[in-house]
């Protein structure tokens, strides 16, 4: 049988900056499968807190309707619900087609 030790909660999650700019408070990071968003500056070369979990207000870049508890991707500038982005989480809650916001359960 396996075991593991409790580390810590994991709604934010210690990020090296392995850039060569500041990540800003608020900014988008693409995981590999997943995204994170910065929760303060993170200078290049330091490590910061990147949360992983949460409802966060994104910028609504897909043209369709997205109803509450939809997968959703990031496509690098907003969330869509087209497949081939990196995935989001899922809509927190209904954003009509016209909607330029959308809410997102990340994690």
């Amino acid at each position: 049988m396996s075991k593991a030790a409790y580390w810590q909660r994991g709604e934010s999650l210690d990020f090296t900056n392995a850039g060569t700019t500041v990540i800003e408070a608020n900014t988008v990071v693409e995981l590999t499968g997943r995204i994170g968003i910065a929760g303060t500056d993170i200078a290049p070369g330091a490590k910061g807190d990147l949360h992983v979990t949460g409802v966060f207000e994104f910028d609504k870049t897909g043209t369709a309707a997205i109803t509450m508890g939809q997968t959703v991707y990031y496509d690098g500038a907003g969330i869509t619900d087209t497949e081939g982005g990196t995935p989001a989480g899922f809509a927190a809650a209904d954003a009509a087609a016209a909607d330029t916001k959308v809410l997102v359960k990340i994690g």
